[in-house]
């Protein structure tokens, strides 16, 4: 066996500057590292209880500023300016163009069409018959199951419950609106509850996993983007051949005729999105804005729409099918997170569903740029130019 030096904490009380100085301190003794950097919060450490443990200091990521982009949302409407958190050369740049563009042909119409987060647990019986027995019970008995979720919470609302039998095994995924809180925590004491009383009230007293992993918690899968996880949004624009061939140097014949065949090989290789890059501006917002970054690995998945029109305008869309935002709650109300956020007009309660289509609509604004400089040769040139550390 190997001694094991444990972290220094403070049971009562964690989150002051001088434990995260002990902590320095202790690291420094080990490693012989001073952590200058990381040591230089502009905040109270005090606010941190439930966002981290053990808290050390920050990690600085650099924010540019990208716009502005017009947005023709139901919830966000007018031009937005559009903080990116990054460490990539050449990606605020990219997006800043792409939002040129889009703004020139009047902007990004954005649609939240759905809205469901889930919880998924699975009963477990001695055979398959008695497992459809209990889906039929559990379909009878909906609104009971209904009130025990949402005695747990003061947003949350059940709303549907899918069954998918497999062997003597029924997974369910119970399926709620959140409010403007991204919701995975909320859904699970809720659904916690029900199934508590589920397995209290029903004659089998039947065993059950809280998860029996079709929620996908922070993993991308096709039953989400089938069925929704978060918000499924939808940012779309036409953009006239001159308006693309006078900024990107590109015509919308080339584009489209190139998207046919990235679209190709997206499905060749199976890929959760068939744009070209959902994920850079998800990533970069969400470090802004206090999302939690591993709902990346839902978020980005969607599906990229194309027409060439008749007139030879260009018809672009992006479906986001699990975007997963949060405007209240967890690290959205951290200093500079909510300064991000009230850039954005995003702060607070009732704001969800506006940065949900501000997101769709950079999306959108990054896959025109991208598309287009691959097409006109810039893609490589601008990230020598703008994306290389030389000494």
């Amino acid at each position: 066996m190997t001694d094991r030096i444990p972290i220094p904490r403070d049971a009562a009380n964690d989150y002051t500057p001088e434990m995260a100085e002990r902590r320095a301190r202790f690291l420094r003794e080990r490693t012989g590292v001073a952590l200058e950097h990381v040591r230089r919060a502009s905040f109270d450490p005090s606010l941190l209880p439930g966002n981290v443990e053990n808290y050390l200091g920050v990690a600085q990521v650099p924010i540019g500023l990208a716009g502005p982009l017009r947005v023709n949302g139901e919830h966000a409407s007018g031009d937005v300016y559009v903080p990116l958190a990054t460490t990539e050369g050449t990606l605020v740049a990219s997006y800043s163009r792409g939002m040129r563009v889009l703004t020139e042909c009047g902007g990004v119409t954005a649609t939240v069409v759905k809205r469901s987060m889930q919880r998924a647990p699975v009963f477990m019986f001695p055979s398959a018959r008695e497992a459809r027995d209990f889906g039929e019970w559990l379909t009878a008995r909906f609104d009971d199951v209904r009130a025990a979720a949402e005695s747990t919470t003061r947003i949350g609302r059940l709303f549907e419950i899918e069954q998918y039998p497999v062997a003597n095994l029924l997974y369910l995924r119970f399926n709620y609106t959140t409010g403007d809180a991204a919701g995975q925590n909320m859904t699970g004491k809720a659904t916690h509850a029900a199934c508590e009383w589920i397995r209290d009230t029903h004659p089998a007293h039947p065993r059950y996993l809280l998860s029996g992993s079709i929620d996908t918690d922070k993993k991308h899968s096709a039953i989400n983007t089938l069925r929704t996880r978060g918000r499924r949004v939808v940012a779309e624009a036409v953009i006239p051949s001159e308006v693309l061939e006078r900024i990107m140097r590109v015509d919308t014949k080339t584009l489209f005729r190139a998207r046919q065949v990235s679209n190709a090989g997206a499905l060749l290789a199976g890929t959760a999105y068939n744009g070209p890059h959902a994920a850079n501006g998800i990533a970069a917002m969400f470090i802004a804005t206090g999302q939690d970054v591993a709902n990346v690995a839902e978020s980005h998945a969607g599906i990229t729409y194309a027409q060439l029109l008749e007139n030879g305008d260009y018809y672009w869309s992006v479906t986001l099918t699990s975007l997963i935002v949060a405007t209240y709650g967890g690290g959205t109300g951290l200093p500079t997170q909510r300064e991000c956020l009230e850039l954005l007009g995003c702060y607070g309660q009732g704001k969800a569903d506006r940065l949900a289509e501000i997101v769709a609509a950079v999306v959108l604004a990054g896959d025109v740029s991208l598309g287009s400089a691959v097409l006109a040769g810039d893609w490589v040139t601008s990230h020598e130019r703008l994306g290389r550390n030389r000494p």
